[in-house]
């Protein structure tokens, strides 16, 4: 295949060198490749419906930390990342006209704010000539290697699951670029913005912080290393996926799968190897189990469009009870209720930025049943906070808890204090975050 002279690679929240279709397409394709990340000032100051901060600092020092990750690795092959703070759709148009290029590269993002960004940018580059070609980042599978279309995606899981497992294969990841596409043509590669340049108040740690994530591809990497190979946790992982407290009950990888750190195809490769030299159990099928579940809401996302942000979900219905109560839901975000349980999780996560997976289904539980609050006031809430933060992840999990998504149980209610009980039984946790049992 002939080279075109000059091919921009956007990237969007697929920041890692390895596994990533768009830059490995430029690189086999273009004599010079540009890379550029644009920091969105639509994502750092704007607000949510509900008036959230749109992302949280903790969430801001995450991407940061990642963008500058990505940066070095451009260096060490000899070449750069141009860095811009605006408007993306605005930003890769002007560097796309400055520097003549042939094409952008992009990994599609489907979800609506992110599509809108996409398609006002390739109207943008039409007018230039310049043609917006896609790829695919997110997903552990393709979905063009499905047994059936996006619109007819079953809508329970258990038998989108097993259609996968009898029919598909993982494919597998792309190499990293091993050498430089320098470009010849003069650009100026910008400065990386700080917390403060965007509005943000410094970091402190808190001290009862038990777990510490550092953002980018090298930290990715380097933890899922741990996690199999080093510590061998995974072996143990299914006993241990429901803890509360520290940084080994879990893998801590959904932070970097969330902004694309680290591709869950090569989590995937990684796993099998683990397998063929130690073993598989119900450990190991687990990790594989819950990359399974992001690609479901990745296609529920796609399936049902925007239909996942809204107050009666997939099914349509409204529940007329839950309530729009800011002053009680208040409490809730503070940590200020009448149990301590839930005070706790609320605490960490106001703290952190993360909160463990059976935090998240109490809290939520608890805003929605308990409190009767709209459970769209609380995912925004998250929204705005978690460094994991997924778009599809996220809403459809509130969905989930909400009795409006795919969860073919109604009234999926989490009892507080039998939680409580089961999972903090010493009280640990509790006192950890609380001070108290």
């Amino acid at each position: 295949m002939k080279k075109v002279k000059r091919i921009i690679v956007w990237f969007q929240q697929d920041l890692r060198m390895h596994d990533n279709e768009a830059l490995s397409q430029a690189y086999d394709r273009a004599e010079e490749v540009i890379p550029i990340y644009v920091f969105d000032t639509r994502k750092f100051n704007s607000k949510t419906p509900f008036g959230f901060r749109k992302t949280g600092q903790h969430r801001a020092q995450f991407i940061l930390e990642s963008v500058e990750d990505l940066k070095q690795s451009f260096k060490r092959l000899g070449t750069d990342l141009v860095v811009r703070t605006g408007i993306p759709e605005d930003e890769v148009y002007k560097l796309a006209k400055q520097v003549q290029s042939q094409w952008v590269f992009c990994n599609r993002e489907r979800t609506h704010e992110e599509a809108q960004v996409q398609t006002k940018l390739e109207k943008n580059l039409w007018s230039l000539g310049v043609e917006l070609r896609f790829f695919r980042g997110k997903m552990l599978y393709y979905t063009q290697d499905l047994p059936f279309p996006v619109a007819q995606t079953p809508d329970v899981f258990t038998n989108f699951r097993k259609e996968l497992e009898k029919f598909i294969s993982v494919r597998a990841p792309f190499a990293a670029p091993q050498a430089a596409k320098s470009w010849t043509c003069d650009i100026s590669v910008g400065l990386m913005p700080t917390l403060q340049s965007l509005n943000y108040e410094p970091i402190t740690t808190d001290p009862r912080a038990t777990f510490s994530f550092k953002g980018g591809e090298t930290a990715a990497l380097e933890r899922l290393k741990y996690y199999l190979w080093d510590s061998n946790l995974i072996k143990t992982y299914e006993e241990t996926r429901n803890g509360l407290l520290g940084g080994d009950y879990s893998s801590k990888l959904s932070p970097y799968l969330a902004l694309g750190c680290i591709s869950p195809k090569y989590i995937y490769q990684q796993l099998k190897q683990y397998e063929l030299q130690r073993g598989d159990n119900k450990s190991t099928y687990w990790l594989y189990f819950e990359l399974l579940w992001r690609d479901y809401f990745r296609l529920m996302g796609k399936k049902y469009g925007n239909k996942i942000f809204l107050k009666g979900g997939l099914r349509g219905q409204i529940d007329p009870k839950l309530k729009n109560d800011m002053k009680a839901f208040q409490y809730w975000a503070d940590g200020k209720t009448k149990h301590d349980f839930i005070n706790a999780n609320m605490q960490e996560l106001n703290a952190t930025g993360f909160m463990s997976n059976r935090g998240r289904q109490n809290v939520a539980s608890y805003l929605v049943n308990d409190l009767r609050i709209n459970w769209q006031i609380g995912a925004e809430y998250f929204e705005s906070l978690l460094v994991d933060y997924d778009v599809c992840s996220n809403w459809c999990n509130w969905l989930y808890v909400a009795g409006l998504g795919n969860d073919p149980r109604e009234d999926r209610y989490f009892n507080p204090n039998t939680q409580a009980n089961r999972y903090d039984p010493q009280g640990l946790y509790v006192k950890h975050w609380l001070g108290k049992k």
